[in-house]
């Protein structure tokens, strides 16, 4: 066989399987590795268990980092000299006042040396909106296109250029300030995948407003927290969508979410709804006319020049709220100097993005994703990026690869929980179609099986598209691990190595780091530049939930092994949070929502693996007493998640629990629930502690009712 190094594999072998001989030039500067294959792309189909997955050498040569010599250089700059490596990219940005050179970054993240704080680039001014649309313009590409929209059904489509995205972005800015929206007021964004969206968002952080988009699947309830906990001058929001064949009616959820608002002491008195047509006719919608005002009637009347509203680096930018451990949402705060240069360099960076790119990412704008990956990075390097309104899997599960050969998508971003689900329905509904544009593949919001992921290569790919196995979080802002397509070899189901200027570290349960191959918990030491600055109102919750575990570091919640090679791989939760489809739901969150049932005394929620979701949730109920179990008050348990959080929390099980194996003092074992909810009952362990150990078997007989 023949010898192959990540900077320069040798020729193919007959049966096109390469074995490593030495890895010493990996980023982690490892050293031999046996008894492994290497695969070229477009070589060999990845399939043994511990292929390594090697660029071509096309793609290398062409690729913004081509080696681990030339990833390993940046990243130890980017390391030795944080404010010399990033300062370097942010002068690539428009400043209105550039920052102080000696006060590029600060930061304390230690809790016992006083409060947590993050700063980068403190004084310079700037505006995420202008660098992100004005400039392209600038640049000479206003008629490149900016966004191409696909609608919910097949011949719906649309599209701006740059010059017509800064026109619609204007119009929209210039509305806000007119009923009083200005610096630092809140916008709570309640939209489907319309080109709507990004403008609303481009919009705010034009005047500097800051925008806090919910996720349109998201419950009245869910909203109306949000609206209460950060008090918006208005929202924005459209009549209905169609996802698929189903029309949800948006305001309608809206209406019912400011009348709760208001129940708990916040009035909004301004409702801005776009009218979809496509889903919803005006006369059809119900309307306050005190309140409600449509957007085609008051937005399109405004000017197509809007003043840019300077604002400082640590000015915010956004809340993003996300699920926690004790059941109330937490308001991320991003802001706009450090996220703007960190979001627009992982993208270019991870993607390996050319100015001819057409970018798709699958992601809702109602998370970080869509944020991050949607909106500002993308537009931020001057790509055409694909906005999409549909459901992958409708009218059939071809809809992807029908639209990645209609736009000639060049990188395709998607969750491990889609390209489960399309294994799952079969390899026809890919191959019917092209694909050839293809060229670099992506995974988001949880770790992705490496069955999956060598579907997602040498199916969707067809063994030619490296993939970039991005691991990150609504708090980082943007990629905290990734492969750098064209630089190392892949591990199926490895996030590989850190992006520039981050620190992963793994401890142990007593804070101490734990070098070479090892498994514990992910912490990240020193700052970067897209870190979350604070959760919004609550900073004691910050700090406690995100720097207390492990003094002198930000505790991401995710376990991590990192293998004798230095490759990291994501393990999971390891705090109270399931993730599924991408999304982080608190276990709280859904406990709350079925004990608010009045005929459920008691719920304890586990995560449980699911082989489409990553992670499904697996609710113990206990009755009220006298109360029977039947498949119609189970419905009705899930049918109050659903109506409380949003349908993409509902329970996949309810497991009737005459009691819960908790301790003396009252807490609740969930070792024992998960070990119950895997099936793994040789694996309960000790159980002597419990209050009741009878518990346990009554939960075992009853698993399959």
């Amino acid at each position: 066989m023949g010898t192959a190094t990540p900077d320069q594999p040798a020729g193919a072998s007959p049966d096109k399987l390469r074995h490593v001989e030495s890895m010493s030039e990996l980023p982690s500067g490892a050293g031999k590795i046996s008894g492994i294959n290497a695969v070229v792309l477009g070589e060999s189909l990845a399939d043994e268990e511990h292929d390594l997955i090697f660029p071509s050498p096309e793609f290398s040569a062409n690729a913004l980092v081509s080696s681990p010599k030339q990833y390993r250089e940046m990243y130890e700059r980017s390391i030795k000299d944080p404010a010399g490596f990033w300062s370097q990219i942010a002068e690539t940005f428009y400043w209105k006042e550039k920052w102080n050179p000696s006060e590029v970054c600060s930061e304390n993240l230690d809790v016992t040396k006083g409060p947590v704080q993050i700063t980068w680039f403190k004084g310079g001014k700037t505006n995420i909106c202008y660098n992100a649309v004005d400039r392209n313009i600038e640049a000479g590409n206003g008629d490149k296109i900016a966004l191409y929209w696909e609608g919910n059904e097949p011949g719906q489509d649309g599209k701006l250029t740059y010059s017509e995205l800064l026109d619609k972005v204007c119009q929209l800015a210039n509305y806000l300030k007119s009923v009083g929206v200005g610096k630092g007021d809140a916008v709570v964004i309640y939209l489907p995948m319309l080109l709507e969206l990004p403008i609303a968002m481009l919009a705010c952080a034009r005047i500097g407003a800051v925008h806090s988009v919910v996720f349109a699947g998201f419950s009245a309830d869910s909203l109306a927290q949000r609206i209460v906990d950060c008090k918006p001058k208005l929202v924005l929001t459209c009549n209905a969508v169609k996802r698929g064949a189903k029309p949800i009616l948006l305001k309608d959820i809206v209406d019912v979410a400011l009348v709760e608002s208001e129940k708990n002491g916040f009035s909004v008195g301004l409702c801005l709804t776009y009218e979809n047509q496509s889903a919803m006719k005006r006369e059809d919608t119900k309307w306050h006319a005190e309140r409600d005002v449509w957007w085609q009637d008051v937005v399109t009347q405004f000017p197509t020049k809007c003043d840019v509203e300077w604002v400082d680096a640590e000015d915010p930018l956004f809340l993003l709220y996300t699920s926690g451990s004790t059941g109330k949402p937490k308001g991320v705060m991003h802001t706009s100097g450090g996220y703007m240069v960190y979001t627009a360099t992982t993208f270019k960076y991870a993607f390996d993005y050319k100015p001819t790119d057409i970018y798709w990412c699958t992601a809702d704008c109602g998370w970080i994703t869509g944020h991050s990956y949607v909106t500002y990075g993308p537009l931020l390097n001057g790509a055409s990026v694909l906005v999409f309104e549909g459901t992958p899997n409708y009218p059939d599960s071809g809809r992807c690869w029908d639209i990645v050969d209609k736009y000639k998508v060049t990188i395709f971003y998607t969750a491990p929980t889609l390209v489960r689900s399309l294994m799952r329905d079969g390899p026809e509904y890919v191959t019917r179609y092209s694909r050839k544009s293809l060229r670099v593949l992506g995974s988001v919001g949880e770790p992705i099986n490496p069955s999956a992921w060598r579907w997602f290569y040498n199916v969707v790919g067809d063994s030619q598209c490296p993939i970039s196995d991005t691991w990150w979080q609504t708090e980082t802002g943007g990629f905290m691990m990734t492969p750098l397509p064209g630089a190392w070899p892949q591990k199926p189901g490895s996030a590989t190595f850190p992006f520039f200027g981050v620190q992963p570290v793994i401890v142990d349960e007593k804070g101490q780091e734990i070098e070479g191959e090892c498994s514990g918990y992910l912490c990240i030491k020193k700052s970067w530049p897209g870190a979350f600055r604070t959760l919004y109102g609550d900073h004691d919750r910050y700090e406690t939930t995100y720097f207390k575990p492990f003094a002198g570091y930000y505790f991401t919640g995710d376990g991590c092994s990192r293998d004798k090679d230095g490759y990291h791989w994501l393990t999971g939760r390891v705090d109270d949070v399931i993730n599924v489809s991408g999304h982080r739901i608190g276990t709280a969150e859904v406990e709350s929502a079925l004990v608010s049932h009045p005929q459920c005394a008691e719920a304890a929620v586990v995560g449980v693996e699911h082989e489409v979701k990553g992670q499904g949730i697996y609710a113990f109920v206990t009755l009220v007493d006298g109360v029977p179990y039947s498949e119609e008050l189970r419905k009705s348990l899930i049918g109050k998640v659903r109506n409380q959080i949003g349908a993409f929390a509902a329970p996949d099980k309810i497991h009737w629990a005459p009691g819960l194996p908790k301790t003396r003092s009252g807490k609740i074992m969930r070792r024992i629930l998960r070990k119950i909810a895997a099936k793994q009952l040789d694996e309960l362990g000790d159980i002597s502690t419990l209050a009741d150990p009878g518990v346990v078997d009554q939960l075992i007989a009853l698993k399959d009712c």
